[in-house]
């Protein structure tokens, strides 16, 4: 079943849309702006948004713009009463599949729905990756201690239980506490983060419990915090060790009681959150310095997740390497094939204290100015190119080229005889192989295989 999008900040408008939609046979989800409509498009596989142009946040344009650059090949059809030829003409430029004005002609919008799902239709035929999804799948790793990270995340993301991510900055923390939200019943709710070292400490009360009209000066009308914004679903409170100690006692409440009052305001306003919390610090120092509320601890601290750095997860570098490599790529519009098994080498050798993120940093500038199509040993900065974390001189070198090649000798002959033996099915191919079909596909181009 084809899934549509609806955005529009009236909700009268997306009742009879959602109504209509689905008379029709579609399965359709709602967003109240741009901002909430990113959310779900990260985590759930629409086929055709419906948007209107006026909104808060992040309004129609902007919203089609950002899709554009993410899911270039995703219809986006605008809705809206404040329609002119020059928004029309604007709208199609910035590449909307089509225009229509509020109050609309229901057969007219379900015809232009229909052509969108069928353009769609066509598109998906294309053999193409999602960056998403493979970032999902394969950034968390898949050596010894991400797997052990990764089975704490399958049992515990169905619960309702409060999650304390720890790990060095760049780690991947969010990218694991995305993994629990939706592993989650509130996958299809609002994943609301908020990183507590990045705001003012004046202003860190407003951002999470949002304030009431006239609760101080500029305040002019209600805003919501992140703790309503993440009503029904999950929020991730990244660096939660930089919040100051008179927020952690409010904090602490919310954690309990499910419950706070707005900056300004008496109503108490209740809320269904799931936290999830993450910080690069010890907080159990903290606890002893006095800098951290030990009640606060051990709320936050009922399933610790401790994610190791890259220097202790190395067999998880050459995947990664080849997903940054592709995503760079695509996001770059080059055609750099490989890395040298030097560079490879290297990055073996190197104690990458910035850890992932560090690596796709370095990706991003390599891909964009490598000048050949491939990322020699020369590309790589001093730092990497120099680096021996082994500790052991040339001839262990020349021992791990060896392996290295018997290795890979013993992997293209393994996928030559699979590939025959499925008379060049690459999906059951990898199936036996116990390999996704994008990763069978990258070492078939490696060794040079074809169907």
């Amino acid at each position: 079943m084809r899934t549509i999008l609806v955005v529009d900040d009236e909700k009268n408008m997306r009742l009879v849309l959602t109504a209509m939609l689905r008379r029709k046979g579609y399965d359709v989800v709602e967003a109240a702006d741009g901002v909430e409509a990113q959310e779900i498009l990260r985590r759930r596989d629409i086929s055709v948004v419906v948007s209107d142009l006026k909104m808060p946040r992040l309004d129609g344009f902007g919203l089609l713009s950002w899709i554009g650059r993410e899911y270039p090949s995703l219809p986006f059809i605008i809705i809206t009463a404040y329609g002119t030829i020059s928004n029309a003409v604007e709208a199609v430029k910035k590449g909307a599949f089509d225009y229509i004005t509020k109050p609309f002609d229901q057969e007219e919008l379900q015809n232009i729905i229909g052509k969108a799902v069928n353009t769609k239709n066509l598109t998906d035929r294309e053999p193409r990756v999602s960056v998403d999804e493979t970032e999902r799948d394969e950034i968390i790793g898949s050596s010894a201690p991400m797997q052990k990270i990764y089975d704490i995340v399958r049992t515990v993301a169905p619960t309702t239980t409060t999650v304390l991510v720890q790990g060095e900055t760049g780690t991947g923390k969010e990218l694991v506490a995305r993994a629990v939200h939706n592993g989650s019943p509130r996958k299809d709710n609002p994943f609301i983060k908020i990183n507590c070292a990045a705001i003012p400490e004046n202003l860190l009360e407003s951002e999470l419990f949002g304030f009431e009209k006239g609760a101080f000066t500029g305040a002019l009308h209600k805003k919501i915090g992140r703790f309503e914004q993440a009503h029904g679903g999950t929020l991730f409170l990244d660096e939660i060790g930089d919040l100051p100690r008179d927020m952690q006692a409010k904090l602490l409440r919310v954690i309990q009681d499910q419950e706070f009052e707005r900056v300004g305001g008496l109503r108490t306003v209740k809320v269904d959150v799931r936290l999830v919390a993450a910080t690069n610090r010890d907080l159990r120092k903290d606890v002893e310095n006095g800098d951290f509320r030990e009640d606060l601890y051990y709320r936050i601290n009922v399933v610790p997740l401790e994610l190791p750095p890259l220097r202790e997860r190395k067999d998880d570098i050459p995947s990664l390497a080849s997903f940054f490599l592709h995503k760079f790529n695509r996001k770059l519009e080059r055609r750099v094939e490989d890395l040298d098994p030097d560079v490879m080498d290297r990055f073996m050798d190197y104690h990458w204290p910035g850890n992932i993120r560090e690596m796709e940093n370095l990706l991003e500038r390599l891909v964009l100015l490598a000048p050949e199509g491939r990322i020699r040993l020369e590309d790589l900065p001093p730092d990497v190119s120099q680096a021996d974390g082994s500790g052991k001189g040339s001839d262990y070198g020349a021992f791990k080229e060896v392996i290295r090649e018997k290795t890979e000798s013993m992997e293209r002959e393994m996928i030559e005889n699979v590939l025959s033996l499925c008379d060049g099915n690459v999906t059951q191919a990898s199936r036996r192989l116990g390999l996704s079909r994008k990763a069978l596909q990258l070492k078939m181009i490696k060794y040079g295989l074809r169907k």
